[in-house]
């Protein structure tokens, strides 16, 4: 089913591209943003007790959109990457994150499109659970390609207006790879001991909102709802991306991004490395700094 899937996601781009000899640039729209935020905390015989900690995040987010006639193609490329270094800690990872979606849409009515969609996702390094005390050995919980996450789907998006859109899809195949041995082999990310891939095939819904909310603030939302037609149907996995950017001057900005994942497939290890189940994840990064938007 995956197979198929992606065939169809191929001969539709390629029926689009296809049709179009030589490319009118003016039909895309293409633009992005690229930021670096740094803090710092220094201590010197501060009665208040602490530890000094220095911390910085790059982030670059890409978009390039086709419209002509009948014919939409909307892609999107996130990158997030951040360090923290703490006191005599290590230098640890704070957030990371490869996002890349890509949707093609060919009109049925004035508000209507018959889509295909590939939303892949996954980070660039390990990740570990730090031991609790010091000297208590540090777990690696993730790694690039474990777990990633690729969604190939058909269905209709609808798009009143430019700011929101909603994909509904009732096929739709997910995979989800566990490209490490020690994961892998712990099943991990709900594939069985020792497998590195698992299939599940249902429906999901993708919620898009883009919207300047008042001067220099700009809102985009994303909202992921997938069910697996299996024993768990009813069982949502949920993500959900928020974040919103305040634009100082031409150069300095703050932002507000935060993730929210519920996935019953995931267990939560705390740092003593006692299993408690599934939990709902909450991640929220809050930077001020440089950022370039083009």
């Amino acid at each position: 089913m995956i197979r198929k899937l992606l065939f169809v996601f191929m001969a539709l781009i390629c029926v689009n591209a296809s049709a179009q000899e030589i490319q009118d640039t003016s039909y895309w729209k293409k633009g992005g943003m690229a930021s670096l935020s740094f803090s710092q905390t220094s201590l010197s015989s501060w009665s208040g007790g602490g530890d000094n900690a220095i911390s910085t995040n790059a982030r670059l987010n890409l978009f390039a959109n086709y419209t002509k006639a009948k014919n939409a193609w909307d892609n999107t490329l996130n990158l997030e990457y951040g360090l923290l270094k703490q006191g005599d800690e290590g230098t640890r990872k704070s957030i990371d994150k490869i996002d890349f979606v890509t949707k093609y849409g060919h009109q049925a009515s004035k508000k209507w499109y018959y889509s295909a969609l590939l939303d892949f996702k996954t980070q660039f390094a390990k990740g570990y659970n730090y031991g609790k005390n010091e000297g208590d050995p540090d777990q690696k919980v993730s790694n690039f390609m474990a777990p990633a996450y690729l969604l190939l789907s058909l269905g209709m998006d609808y798009k009143p207006n430019d700011t929101f859109s909603a994909y509904l899809s009732p096929i739709t195949g997910k995979t989800t790879f566990v490209n490490d041995e020690d994961l892998s082999d712990a099943g991990a990310f709900g594939v069985d001991p020792g497998d590195k891939i698992r299939y599940e095939f249902g429906a999901l819904a993708k919620l898009t909102l883009k919207k300047t909310v008042a001067k220099n603030v700009d809102l985009k939302s994303t909202l992921d709802l997938f069910t697996a037609y299996s024993e768990s149907f009813g069982n949502i996995d949920v993500n959900w991306d928020l974040k919103i950017d305040m634009k100082v001057n031409q150069f300095l900005t703050a932002s507000i991004n935060t993730t929210l994942v519920y996935d019953d497939d995931v267990q939560y290890v705390d740092k003593e490395g006692v299993n408690r189940g599934v939990r709902i994840q909450f991640k929220e990064v809050l930077g001020i700094g440089l950022a370039y938007k083009f």
